[in-house]
């Protein structure tokens, strides 16, 4: 199945959802990550994170959705609320939608253990989120039936 993860920025929250997910699917799911306004770069500590938790940076990159036309992903998932509330291009509309909102790691200030906590929390976040869609995709969930219960959860 693939997947299309969706923050404005796609910079840090989309960019774990990728590797994660990726990295975890066992080969049941493709993702990626793109954003509707991305800055360009993938924010550093998202790097440094995914990597002190095993995760494979490689490959990672900020990316526009107009890039992902070709991709047609079976599901678009936005992580970020601005996101969300965002028309999808044209080419998104035989994609499901769900919204699996998450704090943005990247927006915390103050001592390195906090910002650190931030984003290993998300990352956690992610991991189990990604469980999810594997044991949905594994018992036979179609996109649609997948993308309601994101909704639900």
């Amino acid at each position: 199945m693939k997947i299309l993860f969706i923050c404005t920025h796609n910079r840090c929250r989309s960019i774990l959802c990728e590797a994660i997910t990726n990295q975890t699917s066992d080969g049941l799911i493709v993702a990626k990550s793109a954003g509707s306004q991305p800055v360009g770069e993938v924010h550093p500590l998202s790097l440094k994170y995914l990597a002190e938790n095993g995760y494979d940076k490689g490959g990672l990159e900020s990316q526009s959705w107009d890039e992902f036309e070709d991709f047609a992903p079976d599901i678009v998932i936005t992580v970020c609320d601005s996101a969300a509330n965002e028309t999808c291009p044209v080419y998104f509309t035989e994609s499901s939608k769900a919204h699996w909102g998450l704090a943005d790691p990247s927006k915390v200030n103050g001592p390195e253990a906090k910002i650190r906590d931030a984003f290993y929390q998300c990352i956690k976040e992610i991991e189990n989120r990604a469980i999810l869609l594997k044991k949905w995709i594994a018992e036979g969930y179609s996109p649609d039936e997948i993308s309601a219960a994101i909704e639900k959860s």
